[in-house]
């Protein structure tokens, strides 16, 4: 199997879904956390299941191996621009058009919580579904839910006829 020639216009168009991504995350964190001050107010219902619940998020997902030590905040924030970049440049050997969008989508998620970390020390979530008398510990945001999306269109199947991006 030969290897496919990097295409330059891939990553332009991923690069274009991840500003894209990384300006919705950034104004809706801005909107909740400063504007709506839940910073300091904590927790806003919203609708019957979705509440706007401040959390700080100091580790991976979940608050997964999380720390407040400033040594691990920045190896998260190397960490985290590596891997937004290494995916951007990797949508460069991608054929298929949503495969493209995907790795786009999940480096602008990536990189939206990087510079939570950059600017508040730690990544600002904020939405919090719970139903039917569950209780959900957990808060995400807008980057979480395109990391998460993004990297699920990878795994969408594709027909080689159709959505291939020319070479």
């Amino acid at each position: 199997m030969a290897i496919a020639k990097p295409n330059p216009r891939n990553l332009s168009l991923a690069i274009g879904l991840a500003i894209a991504i990384l300006a919705i995350d950034q104004t809706s964190k801005y909107a909740v956390v400063q504007h709506m001050n839940l910073r300091e107010i904590g927790d806003i219902a919203v609708a019957p299941f979705v509440d706007f619940r401040m959390a700080w998020n100091t580790g991976f997902n979940f608050g997964l191996l999380g720390s407040d030590s400033t040594t691990a905040r920045w190896i998260l924030v190397g960490f985290t621009a590596l891997l937004g970049l290494g995916v951007l440049c990797a949508s460069m050997w991608v054929r298929h058009a949503l495969h493209i969008a995907g790795l786009g989508i999940a480096a602008g998620g990536a990189l939206g919580n990087m510079i939570d970390r950059v600017y508040y020390g730690a990544v600002a979530d904020f939405l919090n579904v719970s139903c039917c008398g569950i209780e959900n510990p957990w808060s995400f945001n807008v980057a979480d839910i395109a990391i998460f999306a993004g990297f699920g269109l990878l795994f969408w199947p594709t027909s080689r006829a159709t959505g291939d991006v020319a070479a």
